[in-house]
Order: C-alpha cells, then structure tokens, then sequence
C-alpha cells in the first residue's frame, strides 16, 4: 500500500495526488491517498492508524507538510518513502501563515495557530535510516529552500531539477523511478 501525504492547506483530491493515484491504479498497485486535518496531531494519528492498520509493506510519499510528516512516519514505521520539496521545518515555515489559511481544495479557510506549530515541534525527527529515503527537490521552489532537505538527509537518494516550483508540475516524469524504488528488488 502506498499512502499519499499532501501538503498544507492540500487534499487527497489535490493535482498531486490524483496524477499519483490515476499511475498507481495503472500499474495495479493499492493506493491511497486521505484528506487530513489541518491539525498536525490529529493528521498524524490517522496516518499513524492507517500504517498499523495495512499489513504488508506500507511506502510513504509526502509532499511539503506532508514530505514532513513522513519523515516522522518513516522513522518510527521504517519504511520505504518519497519527499517531494518537504518541509523539514515547518514549525518555521508555516509561521509566517499564522492566521486564516485556505484550503486549496474547496476554498474555504480554516484558522492556522501558535497551538498548531508547537504541535508540529512534536514530530520532529532525525532521519537515522536515509536509505528509506528518495527525495525530489526544485531549486527553484519559492516556498522552501530546498538545500534544507539536502542538510538533514544528505545520505538520501536525490534527483534535484533546476528551476521549477514548490509545486512540482512535472512529478509524473518521475512516476517510473518511484516505482523502480518501492517495488524493485525488495528493501
């Protein structure tokens, strides 16, 4: 099973996480991919229910918030997981989006809060086993500086691209690596 983890204000029906989904179902591979809480706690705890809940191999893809809680994920489940342009400091981050944020789905907004990142400092986490890890950056992301990634996972697998957006319009270009990294040859 491989979860999809979107990001901020994102959801299970995002650009993302539909291309991801149209591919899995493709290949013939379980996919999912939940609209989460914008409430860390509460986002994790699902995730963390929806991991124990699968049996069989789990694989994890985040994106920017998402990319940080499957870094968390990762850790405590090891499993295999793809970053692409993930938040690593959030708690930083996401300071500056203190108040009424939208939801990029339906467009409405929900209330973003101090409470909120203090709960992302809870999940911190150091990557011990960077093998779980594949990552996907663009330089130019105009939301995150990517070489932050590179510093807290410098053992992990990259493809980094020149250009580009937090957004990451060309992801399915990659669809084919990220299979070759789930499922070939075993962990």
């Amino acid at each position: 099973m491989t979860i999809y983890i979107h990001g901020f204000g994102g959801s299970g029906c995002g650009v993302k996480a539909n291309l991801f989904r149209t591919y899995f179902k493709s290949i013939n591979q379980p996919f999912i991919a939940p609209s989460l809480s914008y409430v860390p706690y509460l986002a994790l705890k699902t995730l963390e229910e929806m991991i124990e809940s699968y049996s069989g191999n789990v694989n994890l893809v985040g994106s920017s918030l998402g990319g940080f809680y499957a870094i968390y994920l990762a850790q405590k489940y090891d499993v295999k997981t793809v970053l692409i342009n993930p938040s690593v400091k959030p708690d930083e981050t996401l300071k500056q989006l203190l108040g009424m944020a939208p939801n990029f789905y339906d467009n409405t907004i929900f209330e973003w809060s101090e409470a909120h990142i203090e709960m992302l400092k809870d999940y911190r986490a150091e990557a011990k086993k960077q093998e779980n890890f594949f990552v996907l950056l663009k330089k130019g992301d105009n939301f995150l500086d990517y070489r932050e990634a590179v510093d807290k996972l410098p053992h992990a697998r990259y493809i980094i691209e020149e250009g580009g957006s937090h957004s990451f319009e060309n992801i399915e270009q990659y669809f084919d690596d990220i299979k070759r990294y789930f499922f070939a040859g075993g962990r």
